[in-house]
């Protein structure tokens, strides 16, 4: 696919409008969107998380951070596109009836409240063969034989996958590698999880001015604010590496 990226620590970010980023995504392929604590921890720490990132056929710049960064102090501005808004800008273009959706979720409880408001918000006929619950990845290389035979078997058009950011990535990965055919894969971190109230709602204007993190911490402090903390170290790695990929280890 052919848009105007901006490379930013060994990542090549799409940096266009959301409406040219969902025509792009729907032709096919594996779509990332990395947050900033994925960026400043596992970028740096795991060879495959990297893999996956580098070999995305778009990356989007989730991080409000880099975002920031980039503005202020690089001058070479990227357009944010959060995971939630582009994940709500695609579902909205599913033909529900015409289509044939996967959707990996983490566990029984998230699923069945995601489907739930897919079913209520799109009329949405999701099948068994259209759900794969995740099981506990270990870290490294993934590999996943069940969920390639049944994508095999249904060759849906779209996977959306739902689990934890560091390990879809690697998950995208192994699928675009061993599969036949490449449907669009979506990497978008949780953000099925914020619409259907299984984590706390962003609005569009708090998404808009980089604020997912504050209410994610006030939702959730003992998860979130330990981990944007790291996130922070994001920083220490814009600083010295700019457009080159940092050192492993670093």
């Amino acid at each position: 696919m052919h848009f105007q990226k901006t490379n930013v620590l060994g990542i090549s970010f799409y940096n266009g409008e959301l409406k040219d980023a969902c025509l792009h995504a729907r032709l096919g392929g594996l779509i990332t969107a990395p947050s900033g604590p994925g960026l400043a921890q596992d970028l740096p720490k795991c060879p495959v998380y990297r893999k996956a990132l580098q070999e995305s056929d778009m990356v989007l710049a989730d991080s409000g951070l880099l975002c920031l960064w980039q503005k202020w102090i690089r001058k070479d501005p990227i357009i944010r596109i959060s995971g939630l808004i582009f994940l709500k800008a695609i579902i909205d273009q599913i033909n529900w009836e015409k289509e044939k959706v996967l959707w990996v979720m983490p566990d029984q409880k998230q699923a069945e409240a995601n489907i739930a408001w897919l079913k209520k918000t799109y009329g949405a006929k999701i099948e068994d063969d259209d759900l794969y619950l995740a099981p506990q990845y270990a870290s490294g290389e993934l590999v996943d034989r069940s969920l390639l035979a049944q994508i095999k078997a249904n060759r849906p058009s779209s996977i959306f996958i739902q689990v934890g950011g560091g390990v879809q990535e690697r998950l995208g990965l192994y699928l675009k590698e061993n599969l036949s055919y490449l449907p669009s894969i979506y990497c978008t971190g949780a953000a099925l999880a914020f619409l259907s109230g299984q984590q706390v709602r962003i609005p569009k204007w708090v998404d808009k001015l980089y604020l997912g993190w504050l209410l994610r911490c006030m939702h959730s402090p003992t998860i979130f604010i330990p981990r944007y903390i790291k996130a922070l170290w994001l920083i220490a790695l814009l600083a010295k590496h700019r457009g080159n990929a940092p050192e492993f280890g670093d």
